[in-house]
């Protein structure tokens, strides 16, 4: 008796349901086309659908800025207000209460409202049956590219967290093709990586803020892209041609509103615990450092002392020691860097958080660091769930190398085209 794989298995079985349906049809001229099969015709093209997937999703990312707006206005006016309760940050406890606190931690909180709307959208797109045909569509792509056709759902999937995305890859059965996945999965702009976006593209780009974030989507796929031919061409271990790829199609459905907003509520929570645990002391370590010693000037602090050590390494990029601190505890997780910038400008004195984003970047500055917060290292949970899938601190340190010269070349490029653009014109 021949074996056969799942894959050829799933072949054949195909080909029989193929002959059969061709038998059954003799003969019949006129095949009724039903409303799943006028949007397969479109969901499905081999010419429209790859451009019908970037047009959704950039529509999802523009819903999500757009219609959160308001809602974050509101709640950083509500923590504003509480923050000045106290009144002037004169004493610790004061300070501690307005700018740890209501400054920090409160304008982390803020961005909940982009992260759920995000997930409603999503939640929608997955529900309706037309996430797994997008995956279907990007299957010829991807295996072009060296990637395995399932390698679409871990990072589609780490849209929303790296961690469970790089969980995922065990359902892809080939070795290098799962290596591969999770070596970029990282790339994959997080939902954590979300708050630094909207907090830099609402304080540069003005309407055009949710194309500058979308664009970090984009970049993230594109990089992925490059990166896996790159392993797959040049690195001995991961050689070869992707496994082939079958999977079955569910139907359109209507998406059933407690399902979207479980599943909304699902990742708010997560985001919330977070904001409990590792945000409150990161806060609270940040509002330490940029307050002491206590009564000097934040330039003076340890933060300041910090930051300067560390700003010679991204001058280049147009980062001031604040950016610095920033993506230095962004490491811990991607929020805290939105959280640094609210305690080291209030500390500071600067009440409006956007108004001294826009005051100490220029939208080519900002561009590239959104970019470089999307590629320098994922979090440290991540990282820690690499080593674990892998089993080999080789591969974890190969990726924490090889994302951090990528930031730094993506962002270098960005500065120098985009100030050769901006003196031209």
């Amino acid at each position: 008796m021949v074996e056969m794989n799942a894959d050829t298995f799933a072949e054949e079985r195909y080909r029989a349901i193929d002959r059969i349906l061709h038998a059954s049809l003799a003969g019949r001229r006129d095949h009724a086309l039903t409303t799943s099969d006028l949007l397969d015709r479109v969901f499905l093209h081999k010419r429209l659908g790859i451009p019908v997937f970037l047009t959704l999703m950039w529509a999802t990312f523009q819903f999500a800025f757009t219609v959160s707006e308001p809602f974050m206005v509101m709640l950083e006016r509500i923590f504003g207000w509480l923050g000045g309760l106290l009144g002037e940050p004169t004493t610790p406890l004061i300070s501690l209460w307005a700018d740890g606190i209501c400054g920090g931690l409160g304008f982390v909180l803020v961005f909940i409202f982009p992260i759920m709307f995000l997930f409603i959208a999503l939640a929608i797109l997955e529900d309706s049956g037309y996430l797994p045909r997008a995956a279907f569509v990007m299957d010829r792509l991807m295996y072009r590219i060296g990637l395995h056709g399932r390698s679409f759902i871990p990072m589609l999937m780490g849209f929303g967290c790296n961690l469970p995305a790089i969980m995922a890859t065990r359902s892809i059965g080939d070795e290098k093709d799962r290596l591969i996945t999770i070596l970029i999965n990282p790339l994959m702009s997080c939902g954590a990586r979300l708050p630094v976006y909207v907090l830099i593209a609402g304080a540069l780009f003005g309407t055009y803020a949710g194309s500058a974030i979308f664009s970090m989507y984009v970049l993230g796929i594109v990089l992925a892209i490059l990166m896996a031919l790159l392993f797959r061409r040049f690195i001995r271990g991961l050689r070869g041609k992707p496994a082939p790829f079958i999977m079955e199609l569910p139907p359109y459905a209507r998406p059933a509103i407690k399902s979207v907003l479980l599943y909304m509520w699902s990742r708010a929570v997560v985001f919330l615990k977070k904001a409990g645990t590792i945000l409150l002391g990161g806060a609270l370590v940040l509002w330490f450092m940029a307050s002491f010693p206590w009564g000097r000037e934040i330039e003076s602090s340890y933060a300041g002392m910090l930051g300067h050590t560390l700003e010679p390494l991204l001058a280049p990029l147009g980062f001031d020691w604040m950016a610095a601190i920033a993506l230095f505890f962004g490491f811990l997780a991607k929020e805290i860097v939105v959280e640094t910038f609210g305690i080291l400008y209030g500390v500071g004195g600067e009440d409006a958080i956007t108004g001294a984003v826009a005051a100490h970047m220029t939208p080519v500055t900002g561009l590239a660091f959104m970019a470089f917060t999307l590629i320098y290292l994922p979090c440290l949970a991540t990282l820690g769930i690499v080593r674990a899938e892998t089993g080999s601190w080789k591969w974890t340190g190969f990726m924490v190398l090889y994302q951090l010269v990528l930031a730094y070349i993506v962002a270098g490029i960005i500065v120098l085209t985009g100030n050769f653009i901006t003196g031209v014109l």
